[in-house]
């Protein structure tokens, strides 16, 4: 949640994507579409479908990324993020140094280092 807040009040910049724009399209569950949709506002960048993030995507894939997560993957490689936060496991292990990966509760506890 903190996390969130802070995104909301612009201690922290927020990337989405077309990926992101396919999953919540989705999303069978109207509720939480239209509340994962809410934070599409709150973008600063928005990355579409390019050659290079397919690229990128492919690379992430030939690590054993599965195809929807290296597209994540890629599109916050393209927005140049910071991190990519996440809590899926199979990422977190991944030895991906093209970005840093982090799981919310140790981006949470070193906040200062993100700012």
């Amino acid at each position: 949640m903190q996390i969130q807040r802070d995104i909301q009040f612009g201690k922290f910049e927020l990337a989405w994507s077309y990926v992101m724009d396919y999953e919540v399209s989705r999303n069978p569950f109207s509720e939480k579409k239209n509340q994962i949709s809410k934070w599409r506002d709150f973008a600063i960048v928005f990355i579409a479908e390019s050659e290079d993030v397919i690229l990128m995507a492919e690379t992430f894939m030939g690590l054993g990324i599965k195809q929807h997560d290296a597209l994540h993957l890629a599109c916050a490689k393209a927005a140049q993020c910071d991190c990519f936060i996440t809590t899926d496991l199979k990422i977190l292990k991944t030895p991906i140094t093209q970005l840093q990966i982090v799981n919310p509760i140790d981006f949470a506890r070193n906040l200062e280092a993100w700012q």
